[in-house]
This record gives structure tokens, C-alpha cells and sequence, in this order.
């Protein structure tokens, strides 16, 4: 058994498990994380609301593993309702999925806030949440359960080295493009493994109480496969790492169709360039208003998608497209399925990238630079508001883009905007960038599409008429620091309000039934902790949307970013377990500084620097707070009384910060770092004063 400076007296459960300790720890940790992860992705698939809310699932998930550490200590069953709620959800969902219809939006746009099949968002946000905690709570018991029967520190890093796992068995199936019934089947194997009980030593489990287990166990997680497997084999559905994705061949007047479908809402269509240009004659815009009646030669294309625009762009001349789009599957299918079959054309490069990062690395200069409706369904996994195109309508993007303009170049946008002061934004946005009015083609359906223009110079656009101007309503433009284009007030909107609300409550009357009246006060020593895991949540989120404006919004850099925190958090352990670390003041002192160093040295700063430099100082000012956090919980957790009681404090923490990443809304991310600041000055405050108790 590994040793560090714990000195709690370690107890043995009743697990009828023929693994050791730290096997389960292990897998209990892996199983938790990789369920989470797995919940966000397919709920989010299932029900469209929360393709725009996964973090109201996090949270859900925080609330059941903080309820599920604390119950550990007196639950006297193994938490059989956590399969059983899983299997239920799972059927709910396949039975009433949530899709889109179109309609009127509010002061936030998100395709929910138009009209939806299916249940109701006051309906079936709370039932996720829910059945969320409840699922999360089940492996977070197992993992309690472990924490009983090792040294702190000890179980602490097993239960790190099992996240680290559940990660990257995730990410590696979304590499592949795995469908859920992959998930579904991993979930099973491991739930089966920990809790249908085997025989131990010469004394076996009585058959009628084993047979009833494992009904329990696998009843439920089997109706669970059956439907992800139904779901899995339809010839219609496939797998990106954003997104389910459905296609589907019509035609129309003898021209064939694909409709794309992505997390229940109408995405795009592969249609042939001549007959796009027939229908939608404004798609040929940018083409006319841009550099004054020459075709533009070379061409980049963000948000490519399955072709079309790119396919537009050959047929209006350009000799080289440079076509991005962040989303592997779709452009796959574009590349198999759309009629003009542009990716197959030479003069067309494909790249896989985030628009904004693909700018931030190239040195090339275009004629035209066409943002062809690059609006996501999905956000940024961890980041309360941030989409995967939030950081490509920014001043400063718009400022890149022209950077990366030839004289006489252009840079255009269009896209379905629904409301008319979204159009002013960025049309805006294009005035402040470029010095001058950009041209303006609004399209008269409810939808309101509309084509921006901007040329380099004023002479290098050809409007219809002149723009009016912003009104004195219209909101000013998006930046890196506050990226929510689709925001209308400068105020967090009441449905974020009143949905956070119901779950702080939820949390407060959750963990007061699961702990029998006792939770708040065994957990009442332990407030430090509790600000701690608040302020870490926060500077997680501070990373991950620092790292997607740095290197891209795709999956690959924030499961990196993910992963890397849990390896900045398991090093911090392991210095703690191994060396003689500085006091707990010191390490206050390092994180404050490290705090102030993030202030000082913004992203946009790092933008400048070559991509590899640009790296190294980013890992250097992200996780350097991060690790001298986690070694000051370290050297914390190891002498609390209460282990469960402790842990579940700062996990519940979390949930309180999960929730705080919202005043991003109106602070932007930037000011998270104020906020987690005065967390953690709280934390220093409410420390234990003793020696022991601080490890100095």
C-alpha cells in the first residue's frame, strides 16, 4: 500500500466485489466520468434543449456524485437505483425526444427558444437534471465506498488515474466515431462488474439475494443497450464528435436533395451549386458586392459543411478554396453525398479546424473570406454559454479575417439571423473592424437571412444601397473576453436565472434527504473545501475557453484541455504524496499570483505568439493557479476527519461554480478569474488554523 501523511484509521465495507480496493476505485472513478461524459453527449442528441444547456447536465451530475460520495458512509445497500434510473431515462428519452420546429425568438436566440415536439422545456429539464444526479450518485457511492479503505491522498489519486481513463476511453470512441450503443455496452460491462455480487473467500452470496442483484443491475442497463442499439443500426443515423447526425435523399423539380439533420434540428442541404443559385439567388452576394466585379481567385470558406458553398465559390471562379469546417462527419458525408461533389475537385483543400484557430496559423492571404452559416447545435463541453462559433463573430476575429485579406479582398458572412437587431450586431461588428459601412442584403422571410459584406477598403465593395446603421438599440459588438453574439441584453436572461435557482435548491433539499438531516453538519467544517471545489470550476472553465479561443472550439483541444487538468490535479497529489511541499500559506501565495498572472497576460496577448510559444506560456498561465490549488487541497483533504464529508463538500463546490460560470454573461470570462479569486481569499480564510490541519 502506497503511504502518505494520512493518518485516518482505514475501514473495510460490505462489498461482495472479488477486486481489490484500488481495482475498484479505479473502475468506479472511470465509470463515473465516462457516464457523465456519455449522458451529456446522447441527452444532448436526444433532447435539443439541451444542446444549448450540457452544463445543466454537469450540474446534475455534480449534485448526484456529491450526494453519492456523502451517502457512501451509511448507504447499507449497493446503489442498485443508479442502473435502474439510467435504463428509465434512457427509455424516457427514446420515447419523447425533443426536436425543433421554427418560430418567433426572445432576448437570448438558441433553436429551443423556438417551437419544440415533444415534452415541454419545464417538463423535461427537470427530469434530466434529476434522473442525472440520481444516475452520477449510484458510481459516486462505489467510489465513497473505496474512500473508507485507503490512506486520503491514496484514494485520491486512484480516483484521479479512473477519471483520466473515463476520458480517454471517451475521446477514443469519439475519435472513431463510435454510436452510443458502444457507450451503452462499456456503461453495462463495468456497472455488471462492480455490483452483482460474487462469491468471496468459501462463504457464497445466498442465490435468491444474487439472482435479485443482478436483475437489478442488468434488467434496466439492458433495455438501456436495446435502445442505443435500435438507435445505433438506423442506416440514417451517424456520429460525429458533436453531434448525431441523420441524412436524407429527396429531390425537388428533378434535383436531388440530402437534408442534414443534427441533434433533432434541420442543419443544411447538399444541393448543386446552379440550382442553390436559382432558388437562393442571394448566395451569389458576396460574389457580386465583393471586389468590384472581379472573381475572387482565392477563397476561404469557414463552416464548409457538406459543400455547397464550396461549390458556389468554383462556380464563381475561384482557382483555390481552402474549405474548413470543424465537424469531420459532415464534410465525410459531403464528401461521399453531395451532387456537384466539390471536395473531390483539385482546387479545393479540405481542412478539419476550428475557423478561428485555422486563421490564427496560416499566413495566406484570400480574395474572399466567407463565413457560410456556421452556427453550431452544440456547445463547448464544460463552458457554461460558449458554442463551437462563438469565437468567430468577435471584433477581433473580424480583425484577423482582414488581416488575412489581398488588396482590393473582401470578407462576407450570411446566415438564417431571426431577428433584426442580430443583423445590426454584426453588421456593426464589420464597421468597427474595417473602419467603414459594410453592404447589407437583407432577404424578407421570417427568418430574416441576410448577407454582410465588407470589402478591405470602402472602394472594394460594391453596395445596393448604403446600410443604415446601427440603432440605438443595437447591442455593441461580441468580443473574446464576452463571445455571446446571441445575446441581446447585457443582463444574464431570467431563464438562466430561474433554471439556476431551481438548482441550488434542488441541491440544497438533495443533499439534506441523502444525508438524513446530518450532511450540512458533518460538512460544516469543511466550508474551505467547499469554496475550493467552487473556484476550481471556475478556473477550469477560465481554461477550456481560454484553450478554444487559443487552438480551436473542437473536441480534440477540449478533451486535451480536460485531460491535462486531471494530470495537472494528479501531479499536484503526487508532489504532495512524495515531498515535503511549502506551507499552505506559501502555496495561497502562488496561486494568487498565478490568478494575477492570468489577468495581466490575456488570450489575446498569447494570439500573437508563434503557435508553439503560444503553447508553452498558455499551459505555463493556465495550469499554474490549477496545480497550486490542488496541492493546497492535497495537503488539506489528507488531515480532515471525514473523508466522505470532506470530498463530497468540494464536489458540491463545484456544483456552486458550475453555476457562477453564468456571470460570464454579463463579466465575461475574463472576470471568472475575479470571482474565483475571492473564492479562494475565502477558502485562505476559513482554513484550519492549526498545524496539522493545514500541513505546515
Amino acid at each position: 500500500m502506497a503511504v502518505d501523511s494520512s493518518t485516518e484509521q482505514v475501514t473495510t465495507t460490505n462489498w461482495p466485489s472479488p477486486f481489490g480496493v484500488r481495482t475498484r476505485l479505479v473502475a468506479a472513478s472511470a465509470l463515473m466520468l465516462f457516464t457523465e461524459l456519455a449522458l451529456i453527449r446522447w441527452t444532448g442528441s436526444n433532447v435539443v434543449h439541451l444542446s444549448y444547456f450540457s452544463n445543466f447536465v454537469l450540474l446534475g451530475s455534480f449534485l448526484g456524485i456529491g450526494i453519492g460520495i456523502l451517502r457512501s458512509g451509511r448507504a447499507k445497500r449497493l446503489p442498485y437505483y443508479s442502473p435502474v434510473m439510467l435504463g428509465l431515462l434512457v427509455l424516457v428519452i427514446a420515447w419523447k425526444p425533443v426536436t425543433v420546429n421554427r418560430g418567433s425568438s426572445s432576448s437570448v436566440i438558441y433553436f429551443t427558444s423556438l417551437s419544440t415536439t415533444g415534452p415541454p422545456v419545464w417538463v423535461i429539464l427537470p427530469i434530466v437534471f434529476i434522473a442525472a444526479a440520481v444516475v452520477l450518485a449510484g458510481p459516486a457511492e462505489l467510489v465513497g465506498r473505496c474512500f473508507t479503505e485507503l490512506p486520503r491522498l491514496t484514494a485520491y489519486r486512484f480516483d484521479l488515474v479512473g477519471s483520466l481513463i473515463g476520458i480517454i476511453a471517451f475521446t477514443g470512441l469519439s475519435f472513431l466515431g463510435a454510436p452510443p450503443i458502444w457507450w451503452g455496452l462499456i456503461v453495462t460491462v463495468v456497472f455488471a462488474g462492480l455490483m452483482i455480487p460474487r462469491s468471496r473467500g468459501i462463504a457464497p452470496q445466498p442465490l435468491v439475494a444474487a439472482v435479485l442483484s443482478a436483475a437489478l443491475v442488468l434488467a434496466p442497463l439492458l433495455v438501456m443497450v436495446g435502445v442505443l442499439f435500435n438507435e445505433s443500426t438506423k442506416s440514417e443515423n451517424s456520429w460525429s464528435p458533436y453531434y448525431k447526425v441523420q441524412t436524407a435523399k429527396t429531390s425537388f423539380e428533378g434535383v436531388p436533395l440530402l437534408t442534414i439533420t443534427v441533434n433533432g434540428v434541420p442543419h443544411q442541404q447538399a444541393i448543386p451549386a446552379d440550382a442553390r443559385l436559382q432558388w437562393e439567388p442571394q448566395y451569389g452576394l458576396p460574389y457580386a458586392r465583393a471586389n468590384v466585379g472581379k472573381e475572387p481567385k482565392n477563397v476561404l470558406i469557414i463552416g464548409a459543411g457538406s459543400g455547397s458553398d464550396v461549390a458556389i465559390a468554383l462556380k464563381k471562379g475561384a482557382t483555390h478554396v481552402d474549405a474548413v469546417e470543424i465537424d469531420p462527419e459532415i464534410r465525410d458525408i459531403g464528401k461521399a453525398l453531395h451532387p456537384d461533389r466539390p471536395y473531390q475537385d483539385p482546387r479545393v483543400s479540405s481542412h478539419i479546424d476550428d475557423g478561428r484557430a485555422f486563421l490564427s496559423r496560416t499566413d495566406k492571404k484570400y480574395d474572399l473570406i466567407l463565413l457560410a452559416l456556421p452556427d453550431s447545435l452544440t456547445l463547448v463541453n464544460g463552458a457554461s454559454s460558449l458554442r463551437l462559433e462563438s469565437y468567430l463573430f468577435t471584433q477581433q476575429a473580424f480583425e484577423s479575417a482582414r488581416d488575412h485579406l489581398n488588396p482590393g479582398g473582401a470578407f462576407a458572412m450570411y446566415n438564417y439571423y431571426r431577428e433584426t437587431w442580430l443583423i445590426d450586431r454584426l453588421a456593426l461588428t464589420a464597421e468597427k473592424a474595417f473602419g467603414h459601412k459594410p453592404c447589407v442584403d437583407k432577404v424578407g422571410d421570417s427568418l430574416q437571412q441576410a448577407v454582410v459584406t465588407v470589402g478591405l477598403t470602402a472602394n472594394d465593395q460594391n453596395c445596393q444601397g448604403e446600410w443604415a446603421g446601427a440603432s440605438s438599440v443595437t447591442p455593441p459588438p461580441a468580443t473574446d473576453n464576452r463571445p455571446f453574439l446571441y445575446l441581446f441584453t447585457d443582463r444574464i436572461p431570467s431563464l438562466y436565472l430561474v433554471t439556476l435557482g431551481l438548482i441550488l435548491v434542488a441541491g440544497v433539499v438533495g443533499v439534506g434527504i441523502a444525508g438524513g438531516g446530518s450532511s450540512y453538519k458533518r460538512m460544516r467544517p469543511y466550508t474551505d473545501l467547499f469554496l475550493l471545489g467552487a473556484g476550481f470550476m471556475l478556473l477550469e472553465t477560465k481554461s477550456i475557453t481560454g484553450f478554444a479561443l487559443l487552438f480551436g472550439t473542437t473536441w480534440v483541444v477540449n478533451a486535451i484541455v480536460f485531460a491535462g487538468v486531471l494530470v495537472a490535479v494528479l501531479a499536484a497529489v503526487e508532489v504532495t504524496r512524495r515531498f515535503r511541499t511549502p506551507p499552505t500559506k506559501v502555496m495561497f501565495a502562488i496561486l494568487f499570483g498565478g490568478l494575477v498572472l492570468s489577468w495581466i497576460f490575456p488570450d489575446d496577448w498569447l494570439l500573437s505568439m508563434p503557435v508553439g510559444l503560444r503553447a508553452l506560456v498558455a499551459v505555463i498561465i493556465a495550469f499554474t493557479p490549477i496545480f497550486a490549488a490542488n496541492v493546497i487541497f492535497a495537503k488539506r483533504f489528507t488531515d480532515t476527519e471525514d473523508g466522505t464529508a470532506s470530498f463530497g463538500a468540494n464536489l458540491l463546490g463545484a456544483m456552486l461554480g458550475g453555476c457562477l460560470e453564468y456571470a460570464a454573461l454579463i463579466i465575461g470570462f475574463h472576470g471568472l478569474l475575479i470571482i474565483a479569486a475571492v473564492l479562494y481569499l475565502g477558502a485562505f480564510l476559513l482554513r484550519p488554523k492549526s498545524k496539522t490541519a493545514i500541513g505546515t
